[in-house]
C-alpha cells in the first residue's frame, strides 16, 4: 500500500516517451552520429536550396538550423525517418511555405485600401500647362491675323458670350452679316491651327 490507501499497481507515472524513442545512450550517441552525418552529407544542398528561395543569406542559414533543430526534436521522441533526406528537404519546403505565409500576412496587416478619391489630382499637371499655353499662343496669333471687324465679332460672340442678334444690333449690321464674319473668322483659326 501507498500513501492515501491507494496501491502501487492502480496509480502508474505517464510515460512521456514514445515506444520508439532512443533510450539507452549508445542509442542516442547513433543517433547524434547519423545527424552529423545527415548534416555534413545534406547542409550544404539543403542551403543551396534554401539561399534561391530566400532574398538574404542570413536567412537561408536560419533556417537551415531550423530544418536540422526540427529533425533533432524528431530524433529525441522517435527513431530516425526511414528516408532522412526527404524529410529534410519536406521540412524545408515547410518553412519556407510557413515564412512565405507570415510574409503575406505581415504585408496584408501594412497594406492600407487606397483611396482613388484622394490620388486623382483634378489640376492640369506641366504638360497640360505647356500644351495650353501653345495653343493660346497659335489662337492669338491666328486672330491678329483676322481683319479688325472680324476679329471684334469674333471676341464679342465667344469671350463676351454676346448672340448674333445682340452683335448685330452693336456692329450695325444684320444677323446674316455676322453669321458671316464668324465663319470666315472660325475657317481663319481652323487653317491656322491646322485643322482640318
Amino acid at each position: 500500500m501507498s500513501v492515501d490507501g491507494l496501491s502501487d499497481t492502480s496509480v502508474r507515472p505517464m510515460s512521456k516517451r514514445p515506444r520508439d524513442r532512443p533510450n539507452s545512450i549508445s542509442e542516442n550517441a547513433a543517433a547524434a552520429s547519423q545527424i552529423d552525418s545527415l548534416f555534413r552529407s545534406q547542409a550544404p544542398q539543403l542551403l543551396r536550396f534554401l539561399r534561391r528561395r530566400t532574398q538574404r543569406h542570413e536567412d537561408a542559414t536560419d533556417l537551415l538550423q531550423e530544418v536540422f533543430l526540427r529533425l533533432i526534436r524528431l530524433v529525441s521522441f522517435e527513431a530516425l525517418p526511414a528516408s532522412p533526406e526527404a524529410y529534410l528537404q519536406q521540412i524545408a519546403n515547410n518553412l519556407l511555405r510557413d515564412r512565405s505565409r507570415r510574409q503575406i500576412t505581415r504585408s496584408e496587416a501594412l497594406h492600407e485600401p487606397l483611396d482613388e478619391q484622394s490620388i486623382v489630382d483634378d489640376k492640369p499637371g506641366p504638360a497640360d500647362v505647356l500644351e495650353a499655353r501653345d495653343l493660346l499662343r497659335a489662337y492669338e496669333g491666328a486672330l491678329v491675323k483676322l481683319r479688325p471687324k472680324t476679329r471684334a465679332i469674333f471676341l464679342l460672340h465667344r469671350r463676351e458670350g454676346l448672340t448674333y442678334a445682340q452683335i448685330a444690333v452693336e456692329a450695325g449690321l444684320s444677323v446674316s452679316g455676322v453669321e458671316k464674319h464668324m465663319m470666315k473668322a472660325i475657317a481663319h483659326i481652323d487653317r491656322e491651327l491646322g485643322r482640318p
